[in-house]
């Protein structure tokens, strides 16, 4: 059993609810989705075996807060994710999942092992892609067993629609998660802080707590 794997390294989290949190990122290779603003463009990636991974996590011996799986989308792995989180729990670490939260089979197969769950919302506007509602749904519904938040990236485009169809998701799905507004970076972002600023106050209005966070790693140039 192996997984492409494009790079592990530790940094702290730019973005989301655990902003500034040291952890160890171990990215995934490869995902099922195409989405315009991605910002993530991989070309290498180096196979391991789940044990492989597993001694070079335990090289890092500075405290982390968890090891964030990222991508890429890491539920493309899924049987190896179940075996490295096998070894990881074993040694105390915890473990924070970043998706794009559309595989809720491959979640079902790792949700008692997960502790807390970064979940995107693919708004279609802003994709780019079609309607993933269904799947949002049916994966929110499994994610909300654990600590789980919300990410949605906020583009000029986007259309008030998708905001009100997430919240309607969020509050009948998983009613104390948070939303976080996150701008597209590829963007003017005085342009979108109008935007930003309704959405939140639309989200907060319709009963889901929002935010808004854009990614500080790359305000600071870091990793």
């Amino acid at each position: 059993m192996k997984a492409r794997i494009a790079e592990v390294f530790d940094s702290i989290q730019g973005e989301g609810l655990y902003l500034g949190e040291k952890q160890l990122f171990v990215r995934f290779f490869n995902c099922n989705l195409s989405c315009a603003y991605c910002d993530t463009k991989l070309d290498r990636f180096i196979e391991y075996e789940p044990r492989e991974l597993f001694e070079e996590i335990k090289l890092y011996r500075d405290k982390f807060h968890s090891i964030s799986f990222t991508g890429g989308e890491p539920l493309l792995y899924a049987d190896f994710l179940r075996e490295i989180l096998k070894l990881t729990c074993g040694r105390g670490h915890r473990h924070y999942l970043e998706t794009n939260g559309t595989l809720f089979f491959e979640l079902e197969k790792l949700i008692d092992r997960l502790d807390i769950i970064a979940m995107d919302l693919k708004f279609p506007s802003s994709t780019g892609m079609g309607n993933l509602w269904h799947l949002h749904k049916k994966f929110l519904k499994i994610a909300a067993k654990k600590e789980v938040f919300l990410k949605a990236i906020i583009c000029q485009a986007t259309h008030e629609d998708d905001l009100k169809q997430a919240v309607e998701i969020i509050k009948e799905t998983s009613p104390a998660s948070v939303l976080v507004l996150q701008p597209n970076s590829y963007e003017n972002q005085a342009l979108l802080r109008e935007k930003l600023i309704k959405f939140k106050e639309l989200a907060n209005q319709g009963g889901v707590t929002a935010c808004v966070i854009p990614q500080i790693h790359k305000i600071m140039g870091i990793r």
